[in-house]
């Protein structure tokens, strides 16, 4: 490994992004520098994925999570610019679109030091998500774009992002989940500890701010969520939990078995035994393609067109989705054999191993 100890500066702050830079962290070894943010500070969405991925702590900490978006950026891009400015790393590495990506982008240009954006050129062309923002500052300010796909290569090239700068490497996504799934005795165990059956439950998150800070929205949603034919699993974010709390929404909940955020190998578990998955989560899109399973996507955008018409349908909230997933419940089994031989678009599973090897390449 031509890098030295600690050299590569790994940003991180919430549970996809620990999840999907976990290999790339591997591959380092002791070449990562893992900061986190603190973007993510609740333990069942931080530090439990640490441990079921097999990764040390993280070597520093900010503690940025539950200000506002702007508070969040500028506090974190201000640390990180301290940490950088008195331990300069030979390189920042990013992943996805959140506000720790944005501020570890800003940080990193603002001191020189070259900034490698994983999972670069999703755009779901949508300027009223926070996200899009993010992940669009953040591919124009990097020294190297690792694409997932080529049309996230067409987007970046669009935008006169392009030649050595970008890498089309597959999603590291593909490796987590093939690496980790739970066995099928482990998997029946998560399923026993809730009273399920295979097949035979649907899992929820709804998380995103246009479907939870809108009372009317999330009322929507839950209500749809509840008309479902089979048992639903809502592992209940805080901020849903929050807003639900807010409008004085409980009522609702009482149809779903709602529970804690799940540790990465009991989710995983469970979105491999459901019949199908209802959920406003982008990564999730992902997952679903390896698993093989059907998604509802309750967005009015997506950035990860790769999966429409396949593995997902996206719908916004309202009456659609109880009426989809009507449909889906009474063909659990035919869903799972059209979806089957479908390939996943995200690569092989050596998106990791692609990402270091770019990063060799950039750094020389």
């Amino acid at each position: 490994m031509p890098f030295e100890p600690r050299s590569i500066a790994v940003v991180l702050g919430t549970r996809p992004e620990v999840m999907k830079l976990a290999g790339i962290a591997r591959l380092l070894g002791g070449a990562a520098r893992i900061v986190h943010s603190g973007q993510h500070f609740d333990h069942n969405l931080s530090d439990v994925f640490f441990a079921d991925l097999g990764l040390p702590a993280p070597d520093e900490h900010l503690a940025v999570g539950g200000a506002s978006r702007g508070a969040q950026i500028g506090e974190a891009t201000r640390g990180l610019d301290q940490m950088f400015a008195s331990d300069r790393p030979a390189a920042v590495v990013v992943q996805g679109d959140t506000n720790t990506v944005l501020a570890g982008s800003l940080a990193a240009n603002a001191r020189e030091i070259p900034l490698v954006h994983v999972e670069a050129g999703l755009r779901s062309h949508d300027r009223r998500m926070p996200e899009e923002h993010n992940r669009v500052v953040a591919d124009h300010l990097a020294d190297l774009c690792l694409a997932p796909t080529e049309v996230n290569r067409a987007n970046l090239a669009a935008e006169g992002i392009g030649g050595e700068r970008v890498v089309v490497t597959g999603n590291t996504v593909v490796e987590v989940v093939q690496e980790h799934l739970p066995g099928e005795a482990e998997r029946a165990a998560v399923l026993a500890d809730l009273g399920l059956e295979p097949a035979g439950f649907v899992v929820a998150t709804i998380h995103r701010p246009e479907n939870v800070d809108d009372p009317a929205k999330l009322r929507v949603v839950l209500e749809q969520l509840a008309s479902i034919p089979l048992p639903v699993v809502l592992p209940i974010h805080p901020r849903t939990a929050k807003r639900v709390e807010q409008a004085a929404l409980h009522d609702l909940l009482a149809e779903l078995t709602v529970v804690e955020p799940q540790g990465y190998l009991r989710f995983l578990a469970l979105l491999a035994e459901s019949a199908f998955v209802v959920s406003d989560s982008g990564g999730l899109m992902e997952e679903v393609s390896v698993l093989k399973r059907g998604m509802i996507v309750v967005r009015r955008s997506t950035e990860r067109p790769e999966v429409q018409g396949t593995f997902v349908e996206r719908v916004p909230p309202g009456p659609r989705i109880g009426e989809l997933a009507a449909e889906w419940a009474a063909d659990v089994a035919g869903l799972r054999e059209r979806l089957a031989g479908i390939p996943s678009p995200y690569g092989d599973g050596t998106a990791s191993a692609r990402s270091v090897a770019a990063m060799e390449r950039l750094l020389g």
